[in-house]
């Protein structure tokens, strides 16, 4: 089972279990956002699903930032970053630039530096991936999920082989 976080304010997480099952938008606090994850961990234990592993994507402010949304953005990642860990969930932290790089070259698409053309374009690709609402808050997350899945597969196959 894979958790994919976009841990933005307007932002995503994304469930994935045999493909993409849940979608949800990143929840205003704390609390909210342990729910989440309180929440993927039972199913996860219930399950006895092989391994559960978080995708967050790693983003730091940028100096066109304003100072107060850069402070708001850093609370919420760390405050993301303090909930897996207190639930035990193993986490990756993935550039954006590195999973966007496996859909460039897996659809053979350059992606605008413009973010609106971007993130339109990730949409559709993200729309290939699951029957359930993509919208520009979500897709990413469901990409991240789908992009930590099929690196857990590699992984699994890399075990299997020794």
């Amino acid at each position: 089972m894979i958790i994919g976080i976009d841990p933005g304010k307007s932002g995503a997480v994304a469930i994935w279990d045999d493909g993409i099952e849940k979608v949800i938008k990143c929840p205003n606090n704390p609390d909210d956002m342990s729910s989440v994850i309180r929440l993927v961990k039972n199913r996860f234990v219930s399950n006895r699903s092989n391994h559960l592993v978080a995708y967050m994507e790693r983003v730091w402010a940028r100096p066109s930032n304003a100072t107060r949304a850069a402070f708001t953005f850093g609370v919420n990642y760390g405050e993301w970053l303090g909930i897996l860990s207190s639930f035990n969930v193993d986490t990756v932290l993935i550039t954006p630039q590195t999973w966007m790089k496996y859909y460039k070259q897996k659809f053979k698409v350059k992606l605008p530096k413009e973010k609106t053309d971007r993130k339109n374009i990730l949409k559709e690709i993200a729309k290939k991936y699951t029957d359930k609402k993509v919208t520009l808050y979500n897709a990413d997350a469901i990409l991240i999920a789908v992009y930590g899945f099929i690196e857990q597969s590699k992984e699994r196959e890399h075990q299997h082989a020794k």
